[in-house]
């Protein structure tokens, strides 16, 4: 009878909340901080502006507007480029609404740095596109922001990238896995150059297309590493969405 009340315990019971499997590693040396995101069991989402169009600049005001619905916020970081008002460099897309559009010239910077991407979350799964196959034919995107350069193209480095380069910093990024069912956001631990990072998302992440988000600004949000990264307002962010509680 004990046995039979423990199943049937287990069978009443709430299914796991799911919010990112993270954890850090080290990599050639480096250390980073990587999160694995199951779009089968997650729901991703991207943020930009809150209800009176004023941009939310931080995980916390972020996790607030999330709580009169029950839902809190499971795993994020920032999620591209940004001018001086925050509004996004190049394409992003909210609620399959274009809010600015995707920009394919080459310019100064790291996101003219050509071949930059694409990151689209779909209803069934998640794609990295260079930029320029994404304007020529565009898929539909519930979500998508534009950020470059590219780090990882069909399984190769970005061709402007060089291990002997002494350009470092924290970067982040985001890579998708074959199938596009599960992806990686990832941080470096420490100033890490293009080659590094990439070679992380490639090799050890398993991601054959990986976009760079950021290196001036680069956050993580992973409460469940006690980990809440803050410092100057944020443009757009990219995130999991999970039950409170």
């Amino acid at each position: 009878m004990r046995l039979l009340a423990f199943l049937l315990g287990l069978a009443a019971a709430p299914a796991a909340v799911h919010a990112g499997a993270c954890h850090s590693d080290s990599f050639d040396g480096a250390r980073f901080t990587w999160c694995t995101v199951d779009l089968a069991a997650e729901e991703m989402r991207l943020w930009l502006n809150d209800a009176e169009s004023a941009p939310y600049g931080t995980f916390a005001r972020i996790d607030e507007s999330l709580a009169p619905k029950g839902e809190r916020l499971g795993v994020a970081m920032n999620a591209g480029m940004y001018h001086q008002d925050r509004a996004p460099v190049g394409l992003y897309v909210e609620d399959g609404v274009e809010l600015s559009p995707i920009v394919t010239s080459k310019g100064p910077g790291n996101f003219g740095m050509l071949p930059n991407g694409v990151f689209c979350l779909q209803d069934d799964g998640a794609l990295v596109v260079e930029s320029r196959a994404f304007a020529a034919n565009p898929p539909a995107c519930r979500f998508a922001t534009q950020s470059g350069p590219m780090l990882v193209i069909d399984g190769k480095l970005h061709p402007r990238f060089f291990a002997s380069s002494n350009s470092t910093y924290v970067r982040n990024g985001v890579g998708v896995r074959p199938g596009g069912r599960e992806l990686v956001l990832a941080i470096s631990d420490e100033p890490v150059n293009f080659h590094l990072f990439a070679r992380f998302f490639r090799d050890m992440a398993g991601t054959p297309n990986a976009l760079y988000l950021d290196g001036n600004v680069s956050r993580l949000y992973a409460p469940q590493l006690d980990r809440i990264d803050g410092g100057r307002p944020m443009g757009p962010v990219l995130g999991t969405v999970v039950p409170a509680g």
